[in-house]
């Protein structure tokens, strides 16, 4: 790795992912690792400081997570956050204890030193307090450098040895000035040189991926999703005609994907694209099928048969690249980091055939999902698909209660379809997280002109989230919704009803099945 970055140690705290992503925007790159990571390991990669992230636990606490106390002897800036700052003041000499009063939420910090952290941000600023225990005595050579009405210690510093410590997260938005405060960590005290950008990150992974690749080929498949279309245009930058992509058409898509697939990554990119037109095999095998769990494993069993099929016929490849991303590999990895550790030898892919052996190349692993967007843009994808928002693997299968059949595929998709060309007139569409029409297994009756009708419901679903694991349903304007469904209604022969789904996650899902 040839640019500067910071270590977070990750303690257990909701926010962890959070400071991560607030350091990259400032174009440092940061990596989340164990808690129990050693100074050894540490020291090896040469990080131009560490974070101590927050967590759950009380830092006295029987079997509470705890650091290699020889991080503070490496000479590297520490900035310890809740948890962190308190593990810290442990570690150094000082004493925590319960609180008398505990702080959850806002709270107003007095700055007693303005000095590094605090510089231009005021006598007073707003935070956002999680804890219930706090600093009691300091350890050596620190002294508190802000407090508020209940927390004596609200930030303590070591200057002369680059220690500070935040009893609040200034990582969240309810702490206005947080940014900046991290700012004077990363390149004040860190002296970062915020060089971390996209197009390095491109140039730096195309340049491994070449070293790893050489002269054998990758297999790469395409589903229509942001990620694998940012995994296709990347390793096509990379190694050109030595990249082959699969994109397989199940019949369960949103309407008109599949050709622009085609017309994007064939036509545009001229990347050797090979469609398997197997919406036949699919339909087959849903037929009579109401379980949402069987729907899954059936278009997963035949996705695989059809992919193997494919790959067969590409003749012998030795890499299949995916789509992993940052957050998917945090919890179950330590790291090597920089775009020299983008591959990861002989792993096979769940559910291939034995015979299929091939080594993963997974470009993204270092990338949050935001990133992959600014990633496919810099990479000239079109903001149409690098906006596109999450799509299930089983497709409308999942978003059509009941049975899947030919017809009602087509009467999801035309519904579809509509809610899709008015959600992207909004002005602020890209914080809608997800937004579809679902089919209901119920029929309702209408009149129509003179005529009494007996058609199907469709379901319209908006929410906003962050990361898909809670969601809010989304206040859609009610223009937007009555146009919505009058569309549906009028255009869509076959549905004479639309409901609007104002559940939020959880108790519900984003998804009705």
């Amino acid at each position: 790795m040839n640019h500067d970055w910071i270590a977070i140690l990750d303690f257990g705290s909701q926010y962890s992912q959070l400071i991560a992503r607030r350091i990259r925007e400032q174009q440092v790159y940061c990596e989340l690792l164990r808690f129990d990571t050693s100074a050894e390991q540490l020291a090896a990669r040469k990080p131009a400081g560490i974070i101590l992230s927050g967590g759950p636990a009380s830092v006295y606490a029987d079997k509470a997570p705890q650091c290699d106390p020889a991080l503070f002897t490496l000479g590297l800036p520490i900035l310890g956050i809740c948890y962190g700052m308190q593990l810290m003041t442990r570690n150094l000499g000082g004493s925590v204890t319960p609180g008398q009063a505990r702080e959850y939420g806002f709270a107003e910090i007095e700055i007693d030193n303005p000095a590094v952290l605090f510089k231009h941000i005021g006598d007073r600023t707003q935070v956002w307090m999680s804890h219930g225990d706090q600093i009691e005595v300091l350890p050596e050579g620190f002294e508190a450098v802000a407090h508020t009405r209940t927390c004596p210690v609200a930030a303590m510093a070591d200057t002369a040895r680059n220690f500070y410590g935040l009893q609040f997260h200034p990582e969240v938005v309810h702490t206005p000035q947080g940014i900046m405060m991290l700012r004077h960590f990363l390149f004040t005290i860190c002296a970062c040189t915020g060089d971390w950008k996209m197009s390095r990150f491109i140039e730096e992974s195309c340049e491994s991926i070449r070293r790893t690749v050489g002269k054998d080929h990758v297999l790469c498949g395409l589903s229509g999703g942001v990620d694998s279309a940012v995994v296709a245009a990347l390793l096509h930058r990379a190694i050109g005609d030595q990249l082959h992509c699969v994109f397989v058409d199940n019949g369960l898509l949103r309407a008109g994907e599949a050709e622009q697939v085609e017309d994007i990554f064939g036509d545009a990119f001229g990347m050797d694209l090979h469609t398997a037109r197997s919406a036949d095999l699919f339909l087959d095998a849903l037929s009579g099928v109401v379980d949402p769990e069987q729907k899954r494993k059936i278009i997963g069993k035949v996705f695989i048969d059809v992919f193997t099929e494919q790959a067969r016929t590409l003749g012998d490849i030795r890499f299949l690249a995916q789509g992993t991303l940052y957050p998917d590999v945090i919890e179950s990895i330590s790291p090597i980091g920089g775009p020299s550790a983008t591959i990861k030898s002989h792993h096979n892919v769940g559910g291939l055939p034995p015979d299929l052996k091939f080594e993963l190349i997974e470009p993204l692993r270092e990338l949050f999902k935001d990133e992959v967007r600014v990633l496919g843009r810099e990479l000239g994808l079109p903001d149409l698909l690098v906006d596109r928002q999450p799509f299930p693997g089983p497709g409308l299968a999942v978003r059509i209660l009941g049975e899947v059949t030919r017809a009602r595929v087509s009467l999801l998709q035309a519904a579809d379809l509509r809610v899709q060309e008015e959600i992207l007139k909004l002005p602020n569409y890209t914080d809608i997280w997800q937004a579809f029409a679902v089919l209901l297994p119920i029929q309702t009756v209408g009149v129509m002109g003179d005529d009494r009708t007996y058609e199907h419901v469709a379901a319209v679903r908006a929410v906003r989230s962050l990361d898909g694991m809670t969601a809010d349903w989304y206040r859609l304007p009610h223009e937007t919704l009555d146009r919505i469904a009058s569309r549906i209604i009028n255009e869509v022969r076959g549905i004479n009803r639309v409901v609007y789904d104002i559940s939020s996650k959880p108790p519900a899902t984003i998804e009705w099945e």
